[in-house]
């Protein structure tokens, strides 16, 4: 299963779990429980079950030291965002891909290098951009159809 498979078919309980295997590169249950207790109440027990269903979709890799498993991310975090982003952005009407990237943009906390990234990104979308993107719906999925 590609990277990008794997990242679709893992839940909201499970991407908070990669964050921190993200993080740290290399963790036990016991630091991704003491981790996720300052946003979660999750007990121990519900981490290993998350660990362990990410090592079954191969999302993690595990190593046992004595009595302890140490885990590490086997799909990369950008990979991951990336995946999740196209993903999202499938489920809406291409001409509306703006719509949907202008409120990320405005619902989001940005820093000025940020916003100079998104400016020299934009800038170079500029030179590819067409006149009207093409509506991907089939019909009845949008009223892109109705609009003359």
């Amino acid at each position: 299963m590609s990277d990008n498979k794997k990242t679709l078919t893992i839940t909201d309980a499970e991407w908070e779990v990669m964050r921190v295997a993200w993080a740290t590169q290399e963790t036990t249950s016991k630091e991704v429980t003491d981790i996720l207790n300052e946003k979660t109440e999750w007990k121990s027990t519900t981490v290993k079950t998350l660990l362990s269903r990410l090592v079954d979709k191969g999302m993690l890799g595990t190593t046992r030291n004595g009595n302890k498993f140490t885990y590490f991310p086997l799909v990369e975090e950008r990979k991951s965002i990336e995946a999740l982003s196209k993903e999202l952005l499938t489920k809406v009407c291409s001409k509306k891909v703006g719509n949907v990237l202008e409120s990320i943009i405005d619902d989001s906390l940005l820093s000025f290098d940020d916003i100079d990234q998104l400016e020299r990104l934009l800038k170079e979308k500029r030179k590819s951009a067409v006149k009207e993107v093409p509506c991907n719906c089939i019909k009845g999925q949008c009223q892109c159809h109705l609009v003359s």
